[in-house]
């Protein structure tokens, strides 16, 4: 019987004889480029164009901003105060950001910081000279600075705090303001979260057209 005189070859030797396959890079490319775009399309457009449309159909005021609108002019907006000039209106918080809202910002100052000490004393003196009251008599959130610097919030006891002013600058009965402070005071968010609290913004817009009404 006649036996081959070749030895078989050894597995490395057949791997360096057998060329590896070219890897096609192009090919793992394609299904991230395919992802990406579809989440670009999916999450990035039709779900901002969805909930922009979603909250204007059902929320149309707060989707706009909640602005207040008087004789087709804007006029500001219940989420965001401003400042008031003159005797006739109530005064809101003070504002860290001087009521801007592109800078919206506390003070950052601590509890125990002098500078914050010295500017509530100063702030409690002047509301208690404007509004003719002692200085023991000034609540906090009249002489404090929100989180934001924009809240357009007042309690109750500030808000009535001013009534005294108000009515005497306009020339109306206190009553008659006193019951446009309580008609603007809110009870507490779906009557549990939060405290009373009145709007300064839609308050003296409130009271602007009280004094247009004949």
């Amino acid at each position: 019987m006649n036996r081959s005189l070749a030895t078989p070859a050894s597995p490395a030797a057949r791997n360096r004889a057998t060329p590896a396959p070219a890897l096609q890079q192009h090919a793992a490319w394609r299904p991230a480029l395919v992802l990406g775009a579809a989440s670009l399309l999916l999450l990035g457009l039709a779900y901002a164009l969805a909930t922009t449309g979603a909250s204007r159909l059902l929320f149309p005021a707060q989707a706009d901003g909640s602005l207040l609108v008087r004789d087709g002019q804007v006029r500001g907006s219940r989420l965001i105060a401003q400042p008031f000039t003159g005797e006739g209106y109530f005064q809101a918080r003070p504002s860290a950001a001087n009521y801007d809202p592109m800078a919206a910002a506390g003070s950052n100052l601590a509890r125990s910081n002098p500078a914050l000490q010295q500017r509530v004393q100063a702030s409690i003196a002047t509301v208690a000279a404007r509004e003719g009251v002692l200085p023991a008599q000034v609540p906090g959130d009249l002489v404090t600075q929100s989180g934001a610097g924009m809240d357009p919030e007042l309690s109750p006891a500030a808000a009535q705090l001013q009534i005294a002013r108000v009515a005497r600058s306009r020339g109306l009965p206190a009553a008659r303001v006193a019951a446009l402070v309580q008609a603007h005071t809110l009870g507490p968010q779906w009557g549990v979260f939060g405290q009373r609290r009145v709007n300064v913004m839609t308050l003296n817009l409130a009271l602007d057209d009280l004094k247009a009404a004949p």
